[in-house]
Formats: structure tokens, C-alpha cells, sequence
């Protein structure tokens, strides 16, 4: 998987109150259009991971949002996709929480990620977050022959 800078909305950003992404990109930085459609054409993806296992004093969840609003700091957005609620055990360094093609439809001009934090606060974990073209898919699976 190659990674592009310029996609990229957190790269170990630490999370432990709902907060949107460090970076929110400019889809149209002429302004001429009001909407555009990032998801149709070539597969994209959006990839979302743990990079340090977060933690709570309580049972707390993460829910990871893509939104696009025609605002820099993603008031009044647009959500075009949800993780589901993602409990604190699932939330350990190194998993990969989504990984989901771009949906199509109207993106509004600015697109970032909202961390929404749930029963928290988290007291440690970050993430990152970003968008590439081909997204790490290999899996291993058990030969199903022994040597000896």
C-alpha cells in the first residue's frame, strides 16, 4: 500500500475526546464547484488503524466518521461512511479498524475524519487515518500439509 501525504487525515493523531482529524482536505480549492464525486471512477480507499492501544478508566467506544461540510473545521457535515461503535478492546496497536472503498456521492468541499468518543474519556490511544488507491489485503492461511 502506497501512501500519499496529501490523503493522509491523521498519522498517530492521539485521540481521547472527540476531536476531528489533524488534517482536512481542500477537495476544491478553486471553489467553483459546490459538490464533487470522489467516489466514483478507480476504487479508493479509506483506511482506518490503531497505531498505540487505547485505554479508559471505563468501557469506553470510538465511532469513526468521514464527513465532508463546506466548512475547514467540518461543522454542519456530511457523514459518508460510520465504523460501528468500536469497543475499547478492540482498539490495540497495530489493528486495522476499517478499510472500506470511498462510497460515491455529493462530497462537499472540505473531507476529514471525526473520532467521536463514547462512555470515555480514553486515556491514551491514537490513530491514523488516510486514503489510498490499493489497500493491504493479503491474508495467510494454513498450508494443509505437514513436512517430516
Amino acid at each position: 500500500m502506497i501512501l500519499d501525504k496529501t490523503n493522509e487525515f491523521s498519522d498517530g493523531q492521539a485521540v481521547t475526546a472527540t476531536a476531528i482529524s489533524t488534517n482536512v482536505i481542500d477537495l476544491n480549492p478553486s471553489g467553483a464547484n459546490d459538490d464533487l464525486d470522489i467516489g466514483a471512477g478507480e476504487p479508493v480507499w479509506l483506511v482506518v488503524q490503531a497505531d498505540e492501544t487505547a485505554t479508559a478508566a471505563g468501557a469506553a467506544t470510538v465511532t469513526v466518521t468521514l464527513e465532508s461540510s463546506a466548512a475547514a473545521g467540518l461543522t454542519s457535515s456530511k457523514v459518508h461512511f460510520s465504523t460501528a461503535a468500536l469497543a475499547l478492546a478492540n482498539l490495540t496497536a497495530g489493528a486495522e479498524l476499517a478499510r472500506v472503498r470511498l462510497p460515491g456521492g455529493d462530497y462537499l468541499r472540505y473531507l476529514g475524519v471525526r473520532y467521536t468518543v463514547a462512555t470515555g474519556p480514553l486515556t491514551a490511544g491514537s490513530f491514523s487515518t488516510f486514503i489510498v488507491k490499493d489497500a493491504q489485503s493479503r491474508k495467510t492461511y494454513a498450508s494443509g500439509y505437514s513436512v517430516e
